[in-house]
């Protein structure tokens, strides 16, 4: 149950940075556009940004929970303390539900219309 509240939080949180971040670059992203850039172009840019944060976070994750388990040996019931079946699963798990939390707003980001971002500006 605490893994699967971590995991809603953890795609909540993401789903707000990207969206933060989509809103902050809404004139940039206008004259993309443009500029005749496709819109998997720049759904594939927002896509990238988010996806590199959360590579950093998985990374820092794996590294970080590879020192604690060894702590935590005997809370462990069945597996060993660097389960590569444990690790491989939990990064892929976050890294599917950051795909889907980040193409939200990358979807989002698709539909600027050039003119409204260069008149807000």
């Amino acid at each position: 149950m605490f893994g699967g509240l971590a995991l809603l939080i953890a795609a909540l949180g993401l789903y707000g940075v990207t969206s933060y971040t989509v809103s902050r670059r809404f004139t940039e992203i206008g004259i993309r556009m443009a500029l005749g850039a496709q819109s998997s172009h720049v759904l594939g840019l927002v896509l990238r940004q988010s996806l590199a944060l959360t590579a950093m976070g998985i990374g820092l994750g794996l590294a970080g929970a590879s020192v604690v388990t060894r702590y935590l040996r005997g809370m462990l019931f069945g597996l060993t303390p660097l389960d590569p079946g444990t690790f491989i699963g939990v990064a892929v798990l976050f890294a599917v539900v950051a795909a889907v939390a980040a193409s939200i707003p990358a979807h989002r980001a698709t539909r600027v219309d050039p003119l409204v971002a260069l008149r807000t500006d």
